[in-house]
């Protein structure tokens, strides 16, 4: 009996132990995933969609299929492992054939050496790539009248978020206050029902939402206290995204009794579909995306948002395109999806892209013409500049400067730092009280440990007429925003300014002979900081958006693919926030968060591309990514070319002139887009004709993936026919071809190329003319003058009679071999 307990024990103890080491892998198999299935196994008809076509998932066809690759799923699971030993997370159907599997690395190569199985790949994490911007794009009088008025603007198209979910109680999410919401016939999602409330996550403006987890789960990394097993956002940045594209219009930003002004989505009227897969403190992992990308295209999204990358190229894979999130978003454009993907916050450094593949476009983030600006007025007349989102102190007073350190209860000295006045209870109230508390800005609010909003509400508890936040010393990168308070408020980042500030108080301090103050003399007034300022000098590439050169591996070699695409506002964006919300500790418990990153503008891109949809509902997502690339401008309000925020030698900021390796094709002008005159348009087999020529793909790795071989050639990857010319390593002399179509009325265009002197260009022919409907083909040859070991920019402009603008950027680096 003792014998049989024990081994009882040890058979409980080793499965512990066996599934500890286990972790999550992605598996893709042999046979069609439903959007490429052609026909012949066992009888299953075909499921396979043309190019830019949606499926019918509700058919016989599709689900019987689907139920046959499931099953041979799980009878290649169960004929190699005992059932107990692993566990099948996912399968994925419709745009790859595989599955997600929490296995040990040992029964990973049982699995790699398993007939039909094509490839086994360690699951790897993602992480979330972190308004006044209708009016700077110019939608409300441009671009929203065209569609029947903000009221109808993106009407019944579906953008798919694949984020941190929603929080569906929010204003900027409402259906009461707007046209009731018919069906969409075409969108199949489902929608989760809140465990707490039992209430429904969708209101007609919210279509559907689920939520992914099985891989985060499997990890140990999910926590349902702080994470939610639901589609309810518990991190603040798949609200904020969703209201950027999607957002109902003329929603009051209330913070602190102000009003900022009243958001808005990009298309205010378009429904938003929610796919929850990213995670308050460890972002996501690429299993559950690529489920949630799966499950989206399934249920008819027109268009993915998707503010979230890899944490590095893929190490995994050979190359940076063939990867199952990459080839998965491959299968969703098959579909006929527009996918706009962050570029990624790792600027300003060259090949910090996170985004890579032809078919996805990537979205860079620029600042726009909002800058909020405050002030600290001394009692010896001098003026120090800060950020502070705040009202003035009152009236025409001065106000007693008091430092928190020379403030403190005795009790705390020892057991607190207290100078980053996030605990009122050390600091004496007596001596506070009507006075300007002054605080450092230690390293806590760069790690998110000590917050701007809470020295607001240690100011506030004890009675401060405002606050100033020193910086004293600062890391390189370290990146200051304003932050909205309630009181006055203001944040010195000029270290210099700083010590004028430190100077000046302890000049007018005077102390005993222990050092503790006898008096307070030093006096100051906080400036107004509630109204922004509008610059000429925008938009700007933001210092911490992403940059190319674009890379074909994870070696890095560059490829001869122009990435970023495209540029959008990415700073500084005011937009709905989860209350749950503690992705920025400055705005726990808001209603609105201002925040930047790439994140935010691939939103506005998702948004845009909306409404181009919904006035062009036949067009390819090439075609709609054309019209928003060739459309651009590449100067900014005082018709200045766009620059760059970029460091100097000293690690300071600086401006300099911006190339496409910043801005893509340049800044998104949404009225153009609508009208581009001329799309470069592509489909499936121009992808699979880019991969198949460019250098170092092994042509087993491409058919592994897509089921495809390589037939589709197009002689260099340079060729594929994408608004931008790239050629990585230009030898002698190179003639790439690309082909337009002529997408308004007939039009004679005439044709110019300039380029920097490195390089000769010339394009062929100078003119042409098109018919509504009709393509044509072009060349542009491009000579190695001279050897320089740098890129060489330039573009090409395509004018048209009737006053259409298509302009593409050329970028070339010549080689000796």
């Amino acid at each position: 009996m003792i014998a049989a307990e024990f081994l009882c024990i040890f058979i409980v103890l080793f499965t512990i132990f066996i599934l500890g080491r286990a972790e999550v892998y992605i598996v893709t198999v042999e046979g069609e995933p439903i959007i490429s299935y052609r026909g012949g196994d066992n009888g299953f008809e075909a499921t396979a969609v043309e190019s830019d076509e949606k499926i019918d998932t509700t058919s016989e066809l599709v689900t019987s299929y689907a139920r046959h690759l499931e099953k041979k799923h799980d009878m290649l699971l169960g004929l190699l492992f005992e059932r107990d030993t692993y566990k099948k997370l996912y399968s994925y159907k419709h745009l790859i054939n595989g599955f997600a599997v929490h296995i040990t690395p040992d029964q990973a190569e049982i699995l790699q050496r398993a007939p039909g199985v094509k490839s086994v790949e360690r699951d790897w994490k993602v992480r979330r790539l972190t308004t006044h911007t209708p009016e700077f794009l110019g939608l409300p009088t441009g671009v929203w009248p065209t569609g029947g008025g903000f009221d109808r603007a993106g009407e019944d198209i579906v953008i798919g978020f694949v984020d941190s979910g929603i929080y569906p109680h929010h204003p900027s999410f409402g259906s009461h206050h707007t046209d009731p919401y018919g069906p969409v016939p075409k969108y199949r999602g489902k929608c989760e029902v809140d465990p707490d409330t039992k209430r429904s996550f969708c209101n007609g403006k919210i279509i559907g939402a689920q939520h992914f987890a099985e891989a985060a789960i499997a990890a140990r990394a999910f926590n349902p206290a702080v994470d939610f097993a639901s589609p309810l956002d518990g991190d603040g940045h798949g609200s904020h995204t969703a209201a950027i594209a999607a957002g109902n219009n003329g929603i009051p930003v209330r913070m602190h009794g102000h009003e900022f002004g009243r958001a808005s989505g990009m298309a205010p009227r378009a429904r938003i579909a929610v796919y929850k897969a990213l995670y308050r403190l460890f972002g996501g992992f690429v299993a559950d995306v690529v489920a949630a990308i799966d499950q989206a295209v399934h249920d008819g999204v027109d268009i993915l948002s998707l503010s979230v990358g890899p944490n590095s190229p893929p190490a995994t894979t050979k190359t940076t395109f063939l990867n199952p999130f990459d080839v998965t978003l491959l299968a969703a454009v098959k579909a006929g999806v527009f996918v706009a993907q962050a570029a990624g916050n790792g600027g300003p450094f060259p090949k910090t892209l996170v985004s890579y593949s032809p078919w996805i476009t990537t979205v860079a983030a620029a600042i726009d013409d909002r800058r909020y600006k405050n002030h600290l007025n001394l009692g010896n007349g001098k003026i120090l500049a800060g950020i502070g989102l705040s009202p003035a102190t009152h009236g025409n007073r001065t106000f007693t400067l008091v430092a928190a350190n020379d403030v403190l209860l005795d009790s705390s000295v020892m057991k607190y730092s207290a100078s980053d006045c996030q605990r009122p209870e050390v600091l004496n109230k007596n001596l506070v009280e009507g006075n300007i508390l002054l605080c450092g800005y230690s390293f806590n609010f760069v790690t998110g440990t000590a917050s701007i909003k809470k020295v607001s509400e240690t100011a506030k508890s004890l009675g401060a007429a405002g606050f100033v936040l020193a910086v004293e010393n600062v890391s390189p990168g370290t990146k200051f925003d304003p932050v909205p308070v309630g009181i006055p408020g203001i944040l010195i980042t000029d270290v210099t300014k700083s010590m004028d500030l430190v100077d000046y108080y302890n000049t007018s301090t005077t102390r005993d002979w222990t050092g503790r103050v006898k008096s307070f003399k030093g006096t100051g007034t906080i400036g107004d900081g509630l109204m922004p300022i509008l610059h000429k000098s925008a938009p700007q590439v933001a210092l911490f958006s992403a940059r190319g050169p674009n890379i074909k591996d994870f070696s890095f070699q560059d490829a001869d693919l122009l990435k970023p695409d495209i540029l959008a506002p990415g700073s500084l964006i005011w937009a709905a926030w989860s209350p749950n919300g503690t992705d920025e500790a400055n705005f726990v418990g808001e209603g609105f968060a201002l925040i930047s990153g790439t994140s935010m503008a691939a939103p506005h891109i998702a948004g845009i591309a909306a409404l181009v949809k919904q006035k062009h509902p036949y067009w390819s997502p090439a075609a709609i990514k054309s019209a928003l690339m060739t459309t651009t401008t590449k100067l900014d309000r005082a018709s200045r070319p766009l620059q760059a925020q970029q460091y100097s030698e000293t690690e300071a900021m600086k401006l300099v002139t911006a190339t496409p390796f910043d801005y893509g094709s340049g800044h998104v002008n949404p009225r153009a887009a609508l009208d581009p005159g001329l799309i470069f348009d592509a489909g499936y087999e121009d992808y699979l004709g880019f991969l198949c020529t460019t250098p170092g793909i092994d042509i087993h790795e491409i058919r592994n993936y897509t089921n495809q071989p390589c037939n589709y050639s197009m002689g260099h990857p340079y060729n594929f026919n994408t608004p931008s010319i790239t050629v990585a390593h230009l030898v002698k002399t190179q003639v790439v071809t690309r082909t337009v179509t002529n997408v308004a009325e007939e039009e004679t265009y005439s044709m110019s190329a300039r380029m920097q002197p490195a390089i000769a260009i010339e394009v062929n022919p100078p003119a042409m003319t098109l018919k509504p409907g009709a393509s044509r083909k072009f060349t542009v040859t491009l000579t190695v003058r001279s050897v320089t070991g740098t890129y060489s920019f330039g573009e090409i402009c395509m004018k048209g009679s009737r006053g259409h603008k298509v302009n593409i950027p050329v970028i070339a680096q010549g080689n000796w071999r």
